[in-house]
């Protein structure tokens, strides 16, 4: 795992500033920006090593808090939570890896066996079987549009709603509800009706 080597009082107040505060006051001193990578890079970093596995996940997670530092003049300080900006960012990053993405989804589903594998059976060992977990749905992944499927792990494993969802990829949120309805159908089919995607709040309203 990464870190940083930010001055330590710079997160002594981590529980009581706003993302959008902490970027604008890093624009002055830059050391605050530190709050942010504290905050969010443990789960981009999960994030990443789930879509990529563990060889490329520090990579991302450093490129994508270098790339925010460096736009940070640019965030919108009307939003007071930086998440979707920040998996945005990161989304991007990993789809320039798409085909290592790709090629471990089809490892996977040929032999159930892959560097990912694990973080496939932790988000849905208790919905479907480990030879589902580890073949089917990665076949299903792998089979998806680009598109569709980070839409789908952006609510499946990085737990954004429709409208973060839609501020990280920068798509109105009716074409995120459609593109996630498309992607949901094609992996319960795969899965024989289950849905390892759905939210808590899915599952149980």
């Amino acid at each position: 795992m990464i870190a940083h080597t930010g001055r330590a009082g710079a997160a002594e107040d981590t529980g009581d500033v706003g993302d959008a505060e902490v970027i604008r006051r890093s624009l002055e001193e830059p050391d605050a920006f530190a709050l942010l990578f504290d905050r969010y890079a443990p789960e981009i970093h999960r994030y990443a090593i789930r879509r990529l596995g563990d060889s490329l996940a520090d990579d991302v997670v450093a490129d994508t808090f270098l790339a925010a530092f460096q736009r940070r003049d640019r965030y919108d300080l009307t939003r007071p939570d930086a998440r979707p900006w920040l998996y945005g960012i990161a989304g991007n990053l990993i789809g320039r890896h798409r085909r290592v993405e790709i090629r471990s989804y089809r490892a996977l589903a040929r032999t159930g066996a892959d560097e990912v594998a694990e973080s496939y059976a932790d988000r849905v060992d208790a919905r479907v079987s480990a030879s589902a977990v580890q073949k089917d749905l990665a076949g299903a992944l792998a089979g998806l549009s680009a598109g569709d499927r980070e839409v789908l792990l952006l609510v499946a494993w990085a737990d954004l709603t429709y409208d973060e969802v839609a501020e990280a990829v920068g798509i109105p949120v009716g074409t995120v509800r459609s593109r996630l309805h498309r992607a949901r159908r094609k992996t319960r089919a795969a899965l024989g009706g289950a849905d390892p995607t759905a939210t808590e709040e899915e599952r149980h309203g």
